[in-house]
């Protein structure tokens, strides 16, 4: 398969008075950041994080310019890693692209051969851009907490921040393992998709008494939590004895205002979830568990909706003003995934 000397990618750069603009260009290899690893891309997605990096609501990009997109998969083209050959079927989340390195809005990709997964048996490159970093994030959620002792029978995991992407696929991927899941949100509208997704019990956010006290009445057998602030503040606090929290995101907020008390009196763990900086024998056990017991069977109702390459810059707006519910792909060439 032959690089062209140019080819089309979504790149991001500041101005001078630093503010951003972005759009599409025509590049060359060479102006990529290097890798041991050249992919042709098959799919994309969109993340709010990709969102706040295109349009510059949100300082991602440590270095300009940058290719945009978190996420990638694709067929390898070129590799000077014996990991890969040419023609496997590989993709690439939580790797700091889009902020260190080139992404994955591109026809092609150059990356280090760290951050590249084989696609997993069971998966299509379509599939792996409908989890992406979300999919990936939720299932190492339930990895870490499994490898700390989490059972169904300790009780009802909560989920919050339970439309999201990872919230989705924490409630789809644990109820489809044998756990009983409550879904945590302030939207009455999502009640039914909720339910579709496997949650037993929908929790409305604007009616919790989080109570004052150190220890309150232990309810939950453990959490995945995507607010932080006082929501993972009062988790800490319902948690029953040796049950884990998963912190993933701080959409309420980044402080934590609790005590000793929930870990030093019921054994209580508070798992940090970091899926960029990650070993990569739990990295590449997450994709494998994401292939076989932890492949969402709702994957379609989560990440409905598919767009072309050329239209992604009109869909960055919705993410940045949260009307976005499901998860979006981004087709660059559909004919790698034959």
């Amino acid at each position: 398969m032959n690089i062209p000397e140019k080819f089309t990618a979504f790149r991001i750069h500041r101005n001078e008075d630093k503010s951003i603009r972005s759009g599409f260009e025509q590049i060359s290899l060479a102006q990529l950041t290097e890798g041991e690893v050249v992919i042709k891309v098959a799919y994309s997605d969109i993340n709010y994080k990709d969102a706040l990096a295109a349009t510059g609501k949100g300082q991602i990009l440590r270095t300009y310019p940058l290719v945009g997109g978190i996420d990638l998969s694709g067929v390898v083209v070129t590799s000077s890693d014996q990991r890969f050959s040419v023609g496997d079927k590989v993709l690439v989340c939580g790797a700091q692209l889009s902020e260190l390195y080139d992404g994955g809005y591109t026809e092609y990709a150059r990356v280090k051969a760290d951050a590249v997964v084989a696609l997993p048996t069971g998966l299509t490159l379509k599939d792996a851009m409908a989890l992406g970093t979300a999919g990936y994030t939720a299932a190492i959620a339930v990895q870490r907490m499994e490898d700390n002792g989490q059972i169904p029978e300790r009780g009802t995991i909560l989920v919050t921040g339970a439309t999201g992407g990872v919230g989705s696929f924490a409630i789809n991927m644990l109820s489809n393992i044998g756990y009983r899941v409550a879904a945590l949100t302030g939207k009455p509208d999502q009640h039914d998709y909720l339910t579709q997704l496997g949650a037993s019990e929908i929790v409305d956010r604007r009616e919790l008494d989080m109570g004052k006290r150190p220890l309150e009445k232990a309810i939950w057998g453990g959490a995945v939590d995507n607010l932080g602030d006082e929501i993972l503040a009062w988790l800490t606090k319902t948690v029953v004895p040796w049950g884990n929290i998963a912190s993933i995101g701080l959409a309420a907020g980044f402080k934590l205002d609790t005590t000793v008390m929930p870990f030093i009196l019921r054994g209580v763990s508070l798992l940090g979830i970091n899926s960029v900086e990650m070993p990569l024998s739990v990295r590449d056990k997450a994709w494998q568990r994401i292939a076989t017991d932890l492949k969402p069977t709702q994957l379609s109702l989560i990440a409905p909706k598919t767009i072309l390459f050329k239209n992604i810059e009109s869909a960055f707006n919705a993410y940045i003003e949260g009307s976005v519910t499901a998860r979006t792909i981004v087709e660059i060439d559909a004919s790698l995934d034959n």
